[in-house]
């Protein structure tokens, strides 16, 4: 090795004339590409100083500092946001970006960021339109509300339906459905942030009709009913369906509101799924308003749709927080035709992305499974066996919560049992390091794949990249 000095380093200028420069200064540009260099010729500057022996002279040709340059520039303009397999086993995870849009959508969004649209323009009179027109009909036609509007997620619609029509005001919730959900979302804050004032009824376990009934006073806005979508009180319970509720409401001059949460426009008992009360089912109830999730159930983009009376409606669009959590065009165009698939609900498990991974067949899975264990093991060696295995996946995102859909996938254990965990947290750390990560989950003393969410069109993509794989 020979000695370093700081004579033998290159000059800004000179690096950037060179021929190993040029591909990244095209694709970065010469401001990128000289500060890279500055930091990289800095960082030699200052080993050199430190001691020069130590530091090998070829670090400081052109062509070695080019390549830490490069290097850098590499990790600078890498995106954040990334491509990854979903292999958990959740198919609306909330940390995976929840529901993954049909085609129709995606062809949307791109033709609404590549060219103007009308957001808030009337073709028809050439005048000022309202951007909740775009799909204020279809939700109307597929819920039977009278009006909707929309925001950016359920949270920011119970907040703006409580903040308009409860303020200063008591809103009445039985106790049971005082939830919280993920990122300590939690109905009492929210209400608070609204300023209306809660007032509990009931007990944990058990609310009757008399403790709606017996809680209304001269202060009360409204009563709340809120869908318990990330879990379920068994045992000696009761809970009063929101029909009572209604009445009970209704009797007193008081609207009813109904946060869903996942909420969903179909019955999903048709495709052999666990029933979940449907929007519309809750707006024949009596519910005055819903508020409901467009990317959990509905299977479309992260947006909170409000449905229900025009005239409460209208109120709420009034609220000048409306315009603080008013949505985009692109959340509108990626929403839209969603909303217009279940317009052809016999094409809907096939069209809609969502539902066609709640439905997947177990047999398909299966043979999946089978014919990925020989490729899989090759990729992680003898240290691992990697086997065919039944599984359960789970809808996600607070969804039926207790409910799970039969599945199939890969169970990669450890061939010597001496420091499993270690060997599984190594291979896991592997796998989402792939260019395309790959994420499972570790569970009794095994890394589980579960294949639900891995389609034959993606399957070429996986296969491809376990090559790479080096646990």
């Amino acid at each position: 090795m020979s000695r370093a000095s700081l004579a033998t380093l290159p000059s800004v200028d000179k690096l950037l004339q060179h021929s190993a420069l040029q591909d990244l200064q095209a694709a970065h540009g010469k401001t990128a590409c000289t500060q890279a260099l500055r930091d990289v010729l800095a960082q030699l500057r200052s080993a050199v100083l430190a001691d020069g022996a130590a530091v090998d002279a070829a670090h400081l040709a052109p062509e070695a500092i080019a390549q830490t340059a490069r290097s850098a520039l590499g990790q600078r303009f890498a995106p954040r946001l990334r491509t990854v397999f979903n292999l958990t086993g959740t198919v609306l995870h909330t940390n995976l970006g929840r529901a993954l849009l049909p085609p129709e959508a995606i062809e949307s969004v791109v033709q609404a960021m590549a060219a103007p649209v009308n957001l808030e323009y009337d073709l028809a009179s050439g005048g000022r339109g309202d951007r909740d027109d775009l799909v204020e009909a279809l939700l109307c036609e597929l819920t039977g509300a009278e009006a909707a509007t929309v925001v950016n997620n359920n949270a920011a619609a119970v907040l703006l339906a409580l903040g308009t029509l409860a303020p200063g005001r008591e809103v009445i919730v039985s106790r049971g459905e005082l939830v919280e959900i993920g990122g300590a979302f939690r109905i009492p804050d929210v209400m608070a942030r609204a300023g209306a004032q809660l007032v509990e009824v009931g007990t944990t376990n058990r609310t009757h009709p008399r403790d709606y009934a017996n809680a209304v006073g001269e202060h009360t806005a409204l009563l709340m009913k809120v869908h318990c979508s990330n879990y379920a009180v068994t045992g000696f319970t009761k809970n009063v369906p929101d029909g009572e509720v209604a009445a009970i409401a209704h009797a007193r001059g008081l609207p009813l509101v109904v946060d869903l949460g996942s909420g969903t426009l179909v019955d999903l008992r048709q495709w052999g799924l666990p029933h979940e009360t449907t929007v519309r089912e809750t707006i024949e109830a009596g519910a005055d308003l819903v508020t409901f999730s467009g990317d959990k159930l509905l299977g479309g983009p992260q947006a909170g749709l409000i449905v229900g009376r025009k005239d409460l409606i209208a109120q709420i669009k009034a609220n000048p927080l409306k315009r603080a959590l008013r949505v985009g065009k692109i959340t509108l165009a990626a929403l839209e035709p969603v909303l217009r698939l279940y317009l052809s609900p016999d094409q809907l498990a096939q069209r809609l992305t969502t539902l066609r991974l709640f439905t997947r067949p177990a047999v398909q899975m299966q043979a999946q499974a089978e014919a990925l264990v020989p490729l899989v093991q090759s990729a992680v060696g003898s240290t691992f066996a990697v086997t065919p295995a039944t599984m359960c996946s789970q809808i996600g995102s607070g969804a039926l919560p207790v409910e799970s859909l039969p599945s199939h996938g890969l169970r990669i254990a450890p061939v010597q049992s001496q420091h499993p965990g270690r060997q599984l947290q190594r291979l896991e750390t592997t796998l989402r390091q792939l260019p395309r990560p790959v994420i499972g989950r570790i569970q009794e003393d095994a890394l589980w794949l579960d294949l639900r969410c891995l389609e034959a069109a993606d399957q070429p993509a996986f296969v491809q990249q376990l090559e790479k794989l080096n646990p």
